[in-house]
């Protein structure tokens, strides 16, 4: 056959279904005002189902699924349906109650949504500009970040050692707003840890105990757009009465603010303000005032006048009463084994332990799997681990337990034969250099051993490095495995 006998077929793609097209829009806004972990997690399992006048129906994998997203995201939904749909747009839910099978079509039911019409949206979004049908111009106005986050409270933030101070300090704040010695309040520490939670919390108390207050919170970032758009518009002076006008600030990561001359210029006559009136500051940094650089020394002075309280990393017994805090709001049970395993696995920040959580729970729902170690192990390894280190205390038990033929179950057991004391051993040491677990949680995950045991295991094996050359040949071949 030659070419010219070829015959070819065009296929036609069918267009895109208006449901698909409407869909689309509502992820486009989605995408923009949540985490790519979250989206992956929480969207990207849903499908568009049908679209029948101004109502979408989404099909979500279980009744879970439903609530997750009907607590935590209902305003963000209505905010892409009015986007998509205009506000007269309503939404439904199609939740898949039985997967089916080959032969039998998924048993769904349908769930019409109760809380996202336009009447539930908060007032402050009534005149946000995002919500129009046509994508805003200007997202930094004075109007925007006025509110708080009701889902911070003194209620659900776990006091442990870690943060005793900065939150008996926020409640006192919190309880006589601006009549305290700490005005300013300066809660400082690394990612993660809960200071938007907290000064938030701070926040939501104030406006519910004292309705005379008004209270303001803004990001670094947001008051510094701000302030760019009141020079190009020539407001400026409006820009300061605003804030001047305000009885409660909370500014979010004032490191932001360095480099920043003209918006650090604004930001203290604006606190010089607020201060002499007796009005009340709290601020949030990633690090104390003596470290902060790039920041006006008259500004740094300042931030010392009142109180400034660190947070830190929580320790094992605060992780476990946050995962059963969380655990508890959310209505679900997990066995103490888990909840301990996932204790002991991330110890970074309470926002990574609770990303864990969120994606545990989803994976058991999706999957229809109970919620046990082994599902927590596969959960942890998708998110814990990075491209960098991905070293876990799993996989050097592997390593180790292939290395010298011996089962893991023989390296956590009680025994006490040298054939698995000296393997049991190397994976101490190793895992306390390629992991950032603290030394009990080493021991939790070889049998629920105390750190003494760790201590000694690590010093044992330092010590043969030195003086026989096999052990540091072994240590050297198990450490070729990580790079």
């Amino acid at each position: 056959m030659t070419p010219n006998q070829l015959n070819f077929t065009l296929e036609r793609v069918p267009p895109p279904r208006e449901v698909d097209i409407v869909w689309e829009k509502c992820l486009r806004i989605i995408r923009e005002s949540i985490p790519a972990q979250s989206f992956q997690t929480w969207f990207e399992p849903i499908r568009p189902f049908r679209l029948n006048d101004k109502v979408l129906t989404i099909q979500v994998p279980s009744q879970f699924f439903y609530e997750w997203l009907e607590d935590n995201y209902v305003h963000l939904l209505r905010q892409a349906l009015d986007y998509s749909l205009g506000r007269d747009g309503m939404l439904e839910y199609s939740i898949i109650v039985d997967p089916g099978t080959e032969r039998h079509q998924p048993l769904t039911v349908s769930m019409p949504t109760v809380k996202t019409p336009q009447n539930s949206r908060p007032d402050n979004f009534q005149n946000d500009p995002r919500l129009n049908s046509t994508p805003p111009k200007d997202q930094d106005s004075l109007q925007l970040d006025t509110y708080l986050n009701q889902g911070y409270s003194f209620d659900n933030f776990i006091e442990g050692d870690c943060n005793r101070l900065a939150r008996s300090a926020g409640f006192a704040v919190a309880q006589r707003p601006g009549l305290t010695s700490f005005n300013p309040l300066m809660v400082y520490g690394s990612v993660g840890l809960g200071k938007t939670h907290l000064v938030q919390a701070i926040g939501n108390y104030i406006r519910n105990h004292f309705d005379d207050k008004v209270v303001m919170y803004v990001s670094s970032e947001k008051f510094t757009n701000q302030f760019i758009n009141s020079i190009r518009n020539n407001v400026l002076q409006e820009f300061n009465d605003f804030y001047m006008k305000v009885d409660v600030l909370v500014i979010d990561d004032v490191q932001f603010l360095s480099g920043k001359e003209k918006t650090q210029d604004t930001f203290f006559h604006i606190f010089n303000h607020l201060h002499q009136l007796g009005k009340q500051i709290i601020m949030t940094s990633d690090r104390p005032p003596r470290e902060l650089e790039g920041l006006q020394d008259r500004l740094l002075s300042r931030f010392k006048w009142g109180l400034t309280a660190d947070l830190q990393t929580p320790d094992f017994e605060t992780r476990i009463a946050i995962i059963q805090k969380k655990l508890q709001a959310e209505g679900i049970f997990i066995d103490s084994e888990v909840i301990e395993y996932v204790a002991h696995s991330v110890n970074s920040n309470v926002r990574e332990l609770e990303g864990v959580l969120v994606s545990l729970m989803a994976q058991a729902s999706l999957t229809r799997r109970t919620i046990d170690v082994e599902l927590a192990k596969n959960t942890l390894k998708n998110i814990v681990m990075n491209e960098e280190k991905e070293v876990t205390i799993d996989t050097i038990q592997e390593i180790v337990a292939d290395h010298f033929e011996i089962a893991i179950a023989d390296m956590k057991s009680k025994s006490r034969k040298k054939e698995n004391v000296y393997p049991r051993q190397l994976a101490m040491f190793l895992a306390k250099e390629y992991t950032d677990l603290p030394l009990k949680s080493i021991g939790y995950h070889f049998g629920g051993r105390d750190h003494s045991t760790v201590i000694h295991s690590i010093q044992s094996i330092n010590e043969l490095m030195g003086s026989d050359p096999d052990v540091d040949e072994t240590v050297q071949k198990l450490r070729s495995y990580f790079k």
